[in-house]
Order: C-alpha cells, then structure tokens, then sequence
C-alpha cells in the first residue's frame, strides 16, 4: 500500500509537472524563407523581425517559445490539429481566415504591389500584363487577389511555397513579375540581386485583400491566449522593445496607424 501511495503521487507529481511545462511553453508556427521577417541565416539558424518578436512576447509573458519551422500554407491547418499554438509568420487579418482562427490585433501593417525589370510599366487596370506570367506566394491574400482580379484579365498566375522561390524564377525569366507584401519586396530591391528590379503599376491597400494588417493567429476560441497575446504586444511597444526590434531590419515605422 505504501509503495502503491508513494508510486501515485509520484504519477501525480509527474503529471503536475508536465501539465505546468506545457502552461510554460508556446509552440510557435513560423515560415522560414520570408526575409526580412523570417529566414535561415548560415548556421541554419531562424532570424528575422518575426522571429525577434516571438522571443520578445514569449519573454514578456514569462513563457518558453518553441519554434516550429511550417510552409505557410501548412500554418492554418497545424493550428487546427494542436502541432502549434500560435501563427506568428506575417499572416494578414481577414475576414476569411477568421473563419479558420482567431487573431490578435495586429503587430505591423503592409500594402502589397508588383515587381518588374526596371523600365516595365504597369498601368492601373493591369492590362499591359495579359499575357504574362506573375508569381504570387500560395494561400496569400497576395494570391487571392490574384485569382479574384489579376487572372480574369488574362494574367497567367503561377503560384509557389515561399517568395525565394519566385525571386529565383525572376532571375531567370520564368516569371515576368511578382506581386507579394511591399515591406519584403522593398527588402529584396534592396539588395545586389534586386538591382535590376522595380516597384511597377498601384500599391494595393483596399482592406478586402490587405486586411486589417498582419497578426498571430491561434486555434478558434482560444480567447485566454489571444488576450495574453494582445497584451504582450502592447507591453512590448510601450517599453520599447518593440521599436528596438524593429529598428534592426526597417528604417520606418511598420505598425501603421
């Protein structure tokens, strides 16, 4: 019987222990091949404005983050099987994928547009495009746009896992352009390989597309998490954390109004 005693609340201390370790640890979904806000620097180690902002809520709620490396169209679904807890991979607000998951309020903001060769012009209407072939990111509100509005007008739309993969056919002619978020577009016209590249037709912003900015995205009615969440980001943007962060990989203010 004693044994039998000490064997149960040794199971039962276990138990306790495993049950407080999972309260302490949040299992992050996290998109690696999307620079500046997430990629594989060349240890093979994530870094990027996302990444950075994922330690910093998990250091201001006094829980340990796991990071769990997730093609962006496999986000959603790991939510919903309970493989992560929480999307934090510039996944834009809206209304459709509210139906899938809940949201914080968002961490920063970004408008969407075209890249071409420079010397390319791109009227508002996109007709100069038909035709031609556009790389949009699978499962983006980049690609629902495209679909929606750039594909009825005789647009060839070719779709891929992550925007390195269209910045390569880019290079080598298999895509005439490629229409993703400004903010990681800006980033890569920044660089050597962006040199021959420029923004080209209007900066998308309509809030149907755009939505109301990017946020963590958690299982639906996890309304305990969304609000610890919501308050972390707000604590790390009053104390300055935030700024510092983000002061690393932009000269702007992304949050947005």
């Amino acid at each position: 019987m004693k044994n039998f005693t000490l064997i149960s609340g040794l199971a039962l201390s276990l138990m306790a222990g495993s049950l407080f370790a999972a309260e302490d640890t949040l299992r992050i979904g996290i998109e690696a091949a999307y620079p500046p806000f997430a990629s594989k620097n060349d240890k093979g180690e994530i870094v990027g404005f996302d990444y950075d902002i994922g330690n910093a809520l998990c250091a201001q709620m006094q829980v340990k983050c796991v990071w769990n490396e997730v093609e962006f169209d496999g986000l959603i679904p790991s939510l919903k099987v309970k493989k992560i807890d929480a999307a934090l991979s510039s996944m834009t607000i809206t209304d459709e994928r509210k139906k899938s998951v809940d949201f914080t309020h968002k961490y920063y903001f970004t408008s969407s547009r075209l890249v071409m060769k420079k010397g390319a012009t791109v009227d508002d209407q996109y007709a100069s495009l038909k035709g031609k072939t556009v790389g949009v990111q699978r499962a983006t509100t980049t690609d629902r746009y495209a679909t929606e509005v750039l594909e009825p007008k005789g647009i060839i739309i070719k779709r891929y896992s992550n925007n390195e993969e269209i910045y390569m056919d880019l290079a080598s002619g298999r895509v005439d352009a490629i229409f993703a978020d400004t903010i990681p577009l800006d980033d890569f016209l920044s660089m050597p390989r962006g040199a021959d590249y420029a923004f080209v037709g209007p900066e998308l912003k309509d809030p149907k597309y755009v939505g109301e900015g990017a946020g963590i995205a958690v299982r639906k009615g996890n309304e305990a998490l969304v609000s610890k969440l919501n308050k972390a980001i707000d604590d790390i943007r009053a104390n300055g954390e935030y700024q510092k962060i983000q002061s690393k990989y932009f000269k702007t203010d992304i949050y947005g109004d």
